[in-house]
């Protein structure tokens, strides 16, 4: 089992050091450390990940967004790695909880945070409940959290709609991408080898931030990052 790496990209990431905050263990950590054997399954599939050929950008780089979301990505969101660089992902397809066949573009308008996750991903089912909780307190807001479950096999949807059910995740989507082909485009980015993986796009559909791994998606330092990129939106 490989460990996760620091800077899955390996080139275009920030790598500058965030301010340390003082204080104990964080259930985010907590939660990193409990899952860390385990964690996100990485995830070959066929493919030598991170090697596939670069998508060009297609938005531009916005300093502002880097600068500000930077600043609060430190504590249990230690882990995000802050783009805003002008990345898109126009060639991610998956299937709307509605059945259609749908790209980012249907988030467009929202900052969104893109959860990718499956129900045999110990580290995703731990925390799809604060995602749910996440969406609860921001999703009137301009903030949506979109999960997409890659479950394969003819029982995947019945694997995941039953997992929902189960943790009764009312708030949360179910899109789905049954063939694993929307999880490959983020290993030839290089933006993520196992699960979950989870991107965080501007109102236009750009690239803010990726995570490798899990977090504390409902703690203090996760709604002090959706607050400052709500109001990055509101000011752009």
């Amino acid at each position: 089992m490989s460990s996760q790496p620091s800077n899955p990209n390996g080139n275009d990431r920030d790598d500058g050091a965030k301010p340390a905050r003082k204080k104990g263990l964080s259930i985010g950590a907590a939660i990193a450390i409990v899952v860390a054997i385990a964690t996100a399954v990485w995830v070959s599939n066929g493919n030598n990940g991170g090697n596939g050929t670069a998508v060009a950008d297609s938005c531009p780089a916005n300093p502002e967004v880097q600068t500000a979301l930077d600043e609060k990505a430190i504590g249990d969101l230690a882990a995000v790695q802050v783009t805003a660089k002008g990345a898109r992902y126009d060639e991610i397809s998956f299937i709307h909880e509605n059945g259609d066949e749908v790209g980012f573009s249907a988030f467009e308008g929202n900052v969104t945070l893109v959860n990718f996750w499956a129900t045999w991903c110990a580290p995703c089912r731990a925390e799809m409940p604060e995602l749910e909780a996440l969406q609860k307190d921001y999703g009137d807001k301009g903030f949506t959290v979109a999960t997409i479950n890659l479950d394969i096999g003819d029982d995947g949807l019945a694997k995941a709609k039953k997992f929902m059910d189960e943790e009764d995740l009312s708030e949360l989507p179910l899109h789905r991408d049954p063939t694993f082909e929307a999880f490959e485009v983020l290993k030839k980015r290089g933006v993520a080898l196992g699960l979950p993986a989870t991107l965080v796009l501007g109102p236009d559909g750009c690239e803010w931030g990726v995570l490798a791994g899990p977090a504390a998606w409902h703690g203090d330092d996760a709604k002090a990052f959706v607050e400052k990129a709500l109001a990055l939106a509101e000011n752009s």
